[in-house]
C-alpha cells in the first residue's frame, strides 16, 4: 500500500476534497462527543483532523508513513490525534476504541473478514461509518460527476497507467458496501448523502491526479514529468477555460448491530 502512494501524500492532503463541515458535524453527532475514534485508513488526516474538534481522541491508522507523516505535520497543534502505523490486519494491536470511521479506504481491505473482527472488538453501541462517494443509480462505484475523466482516462491510457488496478478490489465481488454491511454484524444502516459544489483548475486536476494510487510520482517515476506536461496539455485542450465545476456528492453510512443502542 505504502508503494501504491508513494510520493502522493503532500497531493492527497492539498487537492484532495475535505468532506465539507456538514459530514463532519454529522459524524461527530453520531458517534459522540465523549468517544475513542478508530480512522482506518487514515490517509493525510481528512477526517481525523477535523473530527478531532468533534470527539474525545482519534487513533489516526494508516499502513504508509509517508501519510501519518503529513497528517502529523498538518495537526501538529491538536493534542487529542493519536499517529499509528497500522492497517486493517492490525486492528488487535490497537488501544481501544469506541467506533471506527472509513474515508475511503475500506475498499483495500478483506471487508467481511474486518467487519467480522471489528464485531469482536467494538463494545455493544460501537458504529462502523463510512464516507465516500454517493452511490449513483447505474453507477455504484465512481461519481460520474467528473466532467474532466474523458481526458483523464485518454492520457492514462496513453501512459499505460491501469486507472482501474486501484479498484479491482472494490469490484472484486460486484457488492457495493451498502450490500456488504447489510449482510454483516453491523447490517443497521443510515445513509445520508451531502452536496457540494466545487470548482477546479488546471493545477487543481493535475495534483488531484497525482494523488491517486495508479498515477502517484511512484508509479510515474521518471514519467512523472512527462505525464504532469501531457495532463495539463490535453485537459486545456478539452477545456481552454481551465476552469471545471464538480456537484460532490458524498454518502455517509452509519452501521450498527441490530437492536444496539448509541454510546452517546
Amino acid at each position: 500500500m505504502e508503494d501504491l502512494f508513494g510520493g502522493a501524500a503532500p497531493y492527497y492532503a492539498r487537492y484532495r476534497p475535505t468532506y465539507g463541515q456538514a459530514v463532519i458535524e454529522h459524524l461527530a453527532g453520531a458517534l459522540g462527543a465523549d468517544s475513542r475514534v478508530l480512522d482506518l485508513g487514515c490517509g493525510p488526516g481528512t477526517i481525523a483532523i477535523p473530527l478531532a474538534g468533534g470527539v474525545k481522541t482519534v487513533l489516526a491508522v494508516d499502513p504508509a508513513e509517508e501519510m501519518l507523516a503529513e497528517g502529523r505535520r498538518l495537526a501538529a497543534d491538536i493534542p487529542n490525534i493519536m499517529w499509528i502505523r497500522g492497517d486493517s490486519t492490525t486492528l488487535r494491536t490497537l488501544p481501544p476504541f469506541d467506533h471506527v470511521v472509513m474515508g475511503r479506504s475500506f475498499h483495500w481491505m478483506d471487508r467481511r473478514v474486518v467487519l467480522a473482527e471489528l464485531d469482536e472488538l467494538l463494545p455493544p453501541g460501537g458504529v462502523v461509518a463510512l464516507v465516500g462517494p454517493a452511490r449513483l443509480s447505474g453507477e455504484p462505484w465512481q461519481p460520474s460527476a467528473q466532467p474532466w475523466q474523458p481526458v483523464e482516462r485518454r492520457v492514462c491510457e496513453d501512459f499505460d497507467l491501469e486507472i482501474s488496478a486501484a479498484a479491482n478490489c472494490y469490484h472484486a465481488t460486484e457488492e457495493h458496501h451498502h450490500d456488504i454491511l447489510a449482510t454483516s454484524p453491523f447490517s443497521d444502516l443510515e445513509c445520508r448523502t451531502f452536496r457540494r459544489r466545487l470548482v477546479w483548475d488546471v493545477e487543481g486536476l493535475v495534483g488531484l491526479q497525482l494523488s491517486y494510487s495508479y498515477s502517484s510520482p511512484a508509479v510515474l517515476g521518471d514519467r512523472l514529468h512527462a505525464f504532469v506536461e501531457a495532463l495539463r496539455k490535453a485537459l486545456l485542450a478539452d477545456n481552454p477555460t481551465g476552469r471545471w465545476e464538480q456537484e460532490l456528492m458524498t454518502d455517509v453510512l452509519v452501521a450498527r448491530r441490530r437492536g444496539a443502542l448509541p454510546l452517546c
